[in-house]
């Protein structure tokens, strides 16, 4: 088993010779942190200043990392990872916004995406981030305990019913509806939504799914609170674990503010706790399913072992696996080609607005340990093998 993800023809199989080239371009200026820097400022920058970028970024790092610029952009790339038995995620990649009109453009396309997973086998579920449907300042608001304004509440009522009409029509379509996890500070506001949405609609099957930020050393006990409720009320949980995407700015604010963080003490400390909370779920997957979303390959190797362990087979309905598209094609494509439920997060939307995502995810690259230079190993291997 330990040697699954070194397949790098099953891995790049999808890529053409100048994609394969385009990939190891990227990563090797990812490789290089000053080079992020500046290149984000630039980019940033070009954006605001309105210059015509478009068109570079959408034929270098956009189409890397991006299915397209709409839902239907991104269909001949569902199509053709699905030709390898990888399941797309189409993922709106347009951040919060602050006003009333972009939450309810955000719950169009959600709504529109979920009619699309019902029509695909290659799209088996739908996603969207709380802070699409609603403020983060009044998520944070409700998550301190604050009372809020008439004014406010008639606004979280409609958060309310944004996140009730997309998990009612999931519910209605048999579709499954991941929840994306954000920062501590208005996280709980997030799970009590997504608690009452599991309340209602994962009596019979898991619809609704949130997600658990591992880096975070409070969430098993969180998770085993939510089980005992879950008993109580008969519904089933669905998760999405992930070790986590906002330990710097968690950091920062805990020091600023002056309370302990919520981040785990280290990599490993966050490591530990991942595989402790994915095996904790694998012993309860009658009333549980798992999304396990990671680039870590050991954490991987230990689900793989564990599942072989339990006789589980590799298509267990209630266990899947996730990458980002343009990243970890070793894991996604080695995974799917064994039998095993694999899924790529495909973002989409217009070029402008989806950059502080691939802002982050270039970022990201530089920040995790060993992340960039295992793409770039990878690609070296795959390129020698071709004799490009």
């Amino acid at each position: 088993m330990k040697s699954i993800f070194e397949n790098t023809a099953t891995a790049f199989a999808l890529k053409t010779d100048a994609e394969l080239e385009r990939a190891y371009f990227l990563f090797k200026m990812i490789a290089n942190e000053p080079l992020v820097r500046i290149g984000t400022a630039m980019t940033n920058f070009a954006i605001k200043a309105k210059l015509p970028v478009e068109g570079l970024i959408r034929a270098t790092v956009f189409d890397h990392f991006c299915g397209g610029i709409s839902e239907k952009d991104c269909l001949p790339v569902v199509d053709k990872l699905f030709t390898k038995g990888v399941s797309s995620v189409l993922d709106y990649s347009v951040e919060g916004k602050d006003t009333e009109d972009p939450l309810d453009e955000a719950l169009e396309m959600i709504l529109k995406v979920l009619d699309f997973v019902k029509e695909k086998d290659a799209i088996p579920f739908a996603v969207f981030k709380p802070t699409g449907y609603g403020r983060f300042s009044l998520f944070q608001k409700k998550t301190e305990g604050k009372p809020f304004t008439a004014e406010e509440q008639s606004e979280w009522d409609r958060v309310v019913a944004r996140f009730e009409k997309t998990c009612q029509k999931a519910y209605d379509l048999d579709v499954a509806l991941l929840i994306d996890g954000e920062e501590s500070w208005m996280q709980d506001a997030a799970d009590e939504l997504a608690e009452e949405m599991m309340r209602k609609y994962n009596k019979e099957k898991v619809v609704v799914y949130n997600t658990l930020q591992l880096y975070r050393w409070d969430r098993l006990d969180y998770l085993k609170a939510l089980q005992q409720r879950a008993a109580q009320d008969g519904f089933k949980i669905g998760m999405k674990v992930v070790r986590g995407a906002y330990m710097e700015k968690e950091n920062e604010r805990a020091l600023e503010k002056g309370y302990p963080s919520p981040i785990c003490g280290s990599k490993v400390a966050t490591d530990t706790n991942y595989d402790t909370v994915v095996a904790y779920m694998l012993e309860n997957l009658d009333t549980m399913s798992i999304y396990m979303g990671t680039h870590n390959e050991e954490s991987c190797y230990k689900m793989l072992d564990l599942m072989n362990h339990k006789n589980l087979a590799p298509n267990n309905p209630s266990i899947w696996f996730g990458q980002l598209y343009g990243m970890s094609d070793h894991i996604s494509f080695n995974l799917a080609a064994s039998g095993f439920n694999v899924s790529k997060y495909l973002p989409f939307g217009p070029v402008r607005d989806v950059m502080p995502y691939l802002i982050r995810r270039a970022e990201e690259n530089t920040s995790v340990a060993g992340q960039t230079s295992r793409e770039l190993n990878l690609l070296k291997i795959e390129r020698k093998r071709r004799k490009i």
